[in-house]
């Protein structure tokens, strides 16, 4: 497993958040638009069970590189 490389997914239960660490370039746009899901000096670094779905989408489609995507959970 390559750790410059790395595919994690983290979920609230109705949205779940996929980060591919390869992807990422740091730009800090998720940790300005939604500082209580991304905190990257916590682990783990995404907690979106404190955020609504709505603001993890908005922040999500912010991602300037798209490390982050997202996918709706089945009900």
């Amino acid at each position: 497993m390559n750790p410059n490389n790395l595919t994690k997914e983290y979920t609230n239960g109705e949205v779940t958040i996929v980060w591919q660490s390869g992807k990422c370039i740091h730009s800090a746009n998720c940790v300005k638009n939604n500082p209580d899901v991304f905190r990257p000096k916590e682990k783990p670094w995404i907690t979106p069970e404190q955020s609504t779905t709505e603001k993890i989408i908005s922040t999500i489609n912010k991602c300037p590189s798209g490390a982050l995507t997202f996918y709706m959970n089945k009900q």
